[in-house]
């Protein structure tokens, strides 16, 4: 696959920005922790379902301690999109609203799982691709399949 055809979403552009800020740069640097830390959110888990908070300056995401590391990851891209690019409480909002809320978490989830300045790193002639993409990003399968299936549509739409 060639990704000099592939184009960027603004969204995805916003991610690679915003870990280019953090000096996130290869896929071992991808530490949900730092991030965190960095974003001066707490980061805590408890064995129920993943949620975030904000109260004035006071960030935290909860991540559900049920969950394997993979998911937890996913959890935690989920809920940070929500802190850093939404706001308003969601029970509150119109449905309209917040299912357009949903899906911009969904779509961040896999920018800044598998995000466009990493994907040099893939061996997009490996067999096994998705394996190695869940091995190298620490992800679930799925969610590298996913942003593959999102990868190849792009890049074959504009050849």
């Amino acid at each position: 696959m060639q990704l000099c055809h592939y184009y960027t979403t603004a969204l995805e552009d916003w991610v690679t920005n915003f870990y280019k800020r953090l000096g996130i740069f290869h896929p071992s640097h991808i530490d949900i922790e730092y991030i965190a830390r960095r974003m001066n959110i707490f980061l805590r888990e408890k064995p129920f379902p993943s949620t975030h908070q904000v109260f004035g300056r006071f960030r935290c995401i909860v991540v559900d301690s049920r969950l394997s590391e993979e998911e937890k990851r996913e959890a935690f891209f989920h809920e940070l999109c929500h802190i850093l690019r939404h706001v308003g409480v969601q029970s509150m909002m119109p449905e309209a609203f917040r299912e357009l809320q949903e899906r911009d978490a969904k779509l961040f989830t896999k920018y800044a799982a598998i995000p466009y300045h990493m994907l040099e790193f893939v061996d997009w002639n490996e067999r096994y691709i998705i394996e190695q993409m869940a091995h190298m990003f620490k992800v679930t399968p799925k969610l590298c399949e996913e942003r593959l299936t999102q990868i190849q549509n792009r890049t074959f739409a504009y050849q």
